[in-house]
């Protein structure tokens, strides 16, 4: 799906050529999930939205590329829990539920230079690399977890301490510390027990009562509910310009006044709503020419803002994705407790969702957390491709090379937040006390770790709170400005 040339509205190229452009009641800057579903619950509503993305593609981190058989799928690995009500929900609203299939899977451990099943009660019995009462430890934990109802009272603790608490030391250092250390990295023992609460709540909720783990997706990836997402919005009278970069969001002493984009166009908007990652969120507010003569003039709310918007630390994502023509294995998610091994988790997509959809092709993900100017980040595609074959031949000792007709590799500057102890002294808020300025991105997901279900809620939460403020003209931090609805 190309929209670059789409501006949808009512008017065509909607002012494109205009310097200094009055667009409607808000500004929604992002075309992925969240911003998309803020769009859609404001128009709904009645009010005019323009949303601004920079690729030529919407969809952010669900964004889709071709594979065998011109089918498309997701650049990185989605699919959904029973729990992900709200994306599930905007499927049926969408009218696409019946393209939403339930998968049997398969999870398991790479340790040792083995494989280790385990997705069933008794696949945790028959892991050798602990003791007996260690694998009983190691089974109890999700149900200890369980018993936790309010993660408020793990929020001072790092997931370290906790899981030790839960299953003891041995636990830890065989299963826990090496799936920290691979996603987190230097960061593993600054990671907050919410952050892994949620995650073994979740897992917990999506198991049958055999054990096994029950996934969802989408038939045609998230590209199907993109698309349908595009079309509904387009009804709604949004407008939605791709291949379109903000570089600021531009303020006087009462609030926003609107953005600017990368080719020096002013976009006028009383209410705009940021949906990337906090520290793009604080170059937004802090261009390079924000001081100096001739600067536009600023909120007094804004040094503060971006203060705490450059206090959140994220982690970038490579992720190398191969188009095999035979399986790795029958796993489905395995993951990876080896530190000489380059990524954290490897993914058989095909074995959830059947090859047939692409191609026969069998397609893998394999996934790494870092830094965004770690060595692998910056490898050019045939380096990273390159590097990875002798490890994947240690993993699984029948892989040839020729197995790979194709390989992709994509990269996420800011993937991941790192989310630490007391981290709600650090979140930043859905309105700031900048008038007008909304943020909502993946820093803000919490306790819950970030995905699609929860950009949904999200986008749908901020284009509620915008459409409020819009009826009742209320603000924060600044002067009240009587604003119509046009409901």
């Amino acid at each position: 799906m190309n929209t670059q040339d789409t501006l949808d509205g009512q008017d065509g190229q909607d002012g494109q050529g205009d310097r200094d452009t009055d667009v409607g009641d808000a500004v929604v800057v992002g075309g992925g999930f969240t911003g998309l579903a803020a769009a859609l619950e404001l128009a709904e509503l009645g009010h005019r939205v323009t949303v601004l993305e920079k690729e030529p593609e919407l969809g952010g981190l669900a964004g889709s590329f071709d594979v065998g058989g011109d089918r498309r799928i997701e650049r990185f690995y989605h699919h959904w829990f029973d729990s992900d009500q709200e994306i599930i929900g905007l499927c049926e609203r969408l009218g696409i539920s019946d393209a939403v299939r339930p998968h049997l899977t398969r999870t398991g451990m790479y340790y040792a230079n083995s494989i280790y099943r385990l997705s069933r009660p008794l696949d945790l019995l028959r892991f050798a690399p602990l003791s007996l009462p260690d694998r009983l430890r190691l089974g109890l934990m999700a149900l200890r977890a369980g018993r936790v109802h309010d993660w408020r009272s793990l929020e001072h603790l790092t997931a370290r301490e906790w899981l030790v608490s839960l299953g003891g030391h041995r636990v830890y250092d065989v299963v826990w510390r090496p799936l920290l250390e691979g996603k987190f990295g230097a960061y593993a023992d600054q990671v907050g027990a919410t952050w892994m609460w949620t995650k073994l709540h979740l897992r917990g909720g999506s198991r049958t009562r055999s054990g096994s783990e029950v996934l969802y997706y989408l038939r045609g990836g998230s590209e199907t509910l993109i698309d349908a997402l595009h079309q509904r919005l387009i009804e709604a009278g949004v407008r939605i310009r791709t291949a379109t970069a903000v570089d600021a969001v531009l303020t006087d002493d009462t609030g926003v006044t609107g953005v600017r984009t990368g080719d020096g166009a002013v976009l006028r908007a009383r209410h705009v709503l940021l949906t990337n990652a906090p520290a793009q969120a604080a170059q937004l507010l802090d261009p390079a020419d924000a001081t100096g003569p001739g600067a536009p003039a600023r909120h007094p709310a804004v040094p503060a803002l971006v203060r705490q918007l450059r206090g959140i630390r994220y982690l970038a994502n490579v992720c190398l994705v191969l188009e095999n023509n035979r399986r790795l294995s029958d796993t489905y998610w395995l993951n990876v407790n080896d530190p000489a091994f380059p990524y954290v988790g490897v993914i058989e997509h095909t074995n959830m969702d059947t090859p047939e959809h692409y191609g026969g092709r069998h397609v893998v993900y394999l996934s790494k957390y870092l830094p965004a100017d770690a060595e692998l980040y910056r490898m050019s595609d045939e380096e990273v491709f390159e590097h990875s074959l002798p490890h994947l031949r240690r993993m699984f000792p029948g892989f040839d090379r020729s197995w790979v007709e194709n390989h992709h590799v994509w990269r996420a500057e800011y993937a991941q937040p790192v989310i630490t102890p007391n981290y709600t002294r650090d979140v930043p808020p859905l309105q700031t006390r900048l008038s007008g300025l909304y943020l909502a991105s993946m820093a803000q997901v919490f306790p819950e770790d970030r995905g699609t279900n929860y950009a949904v809620r999200e986008g749908r939460r901020a284009g509620r709170l915008i459409a409020d403020r819009l009826r009742t003209g209320a603000a924060v931090g600044a002067p009240h400005t009587k604003e119509t609805s046009r409901a």
